[in-house]
């Protein structure tokens, strides 16, 4: 991390928005993965992979809170995606009340993140750990696809959870002070937006990865956390 770029939102701004809140559950009426369900989807998928071992590309929490030890880390950059945040939340990072946002990748133009390399002899047990992870409810509002992915070895297919415009939770392409005003507030049991897009910055920083966007971001959402309840005490 450029230890002359230091982020203006601080994990006092992230005490500030906490709030303690009781996990609400699972949605009521939604189509909720069974365990057979996810099997049968992997399955399904892997039915298209490449030769050798796969990789996961990683672009959020997946840097900073993986599910599984890879094989191998690699910079690469995804092409024709980009970061937003457009998943909606009513739990996890939000509530009913209060919904969150979620950052994925959509279709754009390139986003920098790193490759997780998946240890071939545990593929299936750690890919069900994704799977389970990375999504909830059918149909899912972080979508599996191959994309393609550019490294220093050359062009290569990786699993990457990307944007679903077919899920009642997509947000769309949202304007910058609406992401902003939603992070700097929305919390559930996970925690808070503002918690979740510090962490990103940090952990993309650490990886030598400058995201203008997400840097933007994280500086309106301590400007609003200031102007609601005051500028926090270091």
């Amino acid at each position: 991390m450029d230890p002359s770029r230091i982020p203006r939102l601080t994990e006092a701004h992230i005490r500030l928005v906490h709030r303690e809140i009781a996990d609400s559950g699972a949605w009521p009426g939604a189509d909720h993965f069974t365990d057979a369900q996810y099997d049968e989807h992997l399955g399904d998928f892997l039915r298209d992979r490449p030769e050798g071992p796969l990789a996961v590309f990683a672009y959020g929490s997946l840097i900073w809170k993986p599910v599984f030890e890879p094989a191998q880390r690699r910079r690469g950059t995804a092409l024709g995606w980009e970061r937003r945040f457009t998943l909606r939340l009513k739990r996890f990072r939000g509530t009913p009340e209060c919904p969150g946002l979620m950052m994925q990748i959509d279709r754009g133009d390139t986003c920098d993140g790193v490759l997780h390399t998946v240890p071939p002899s545990t593929e299936w047990e750690t890919l069900s750990l994704v799977w389970r992870r990375e999504m909830t409810v059918r149909p899912p509002g972080n979508y599996p696809r191959w994309i393609e992915v550019r490294t220093g070895q050359g062009v290569e297919r990786a699993i990457a959870f990307t944007a679903n415009p077919e899920s009642p939770n997509y947000a769309g392409k949202l304007a910058f002070d609406e992401v902003a005003e939603c992070l700097s507030q929305a919390c559930g049991h996970w925690g808070s937006g503002a918690e979740y897009l510090l962490q990103t910055v940090l952990a993309l920083e650490t990886e030598g990865i400058h995201d203008p966007y997400l840097w933007a971001l994280q500086e309106r959402v301590a400007e609003l956390i200031d102007q609601r309840v005051g500028k926090p005490h270091p």
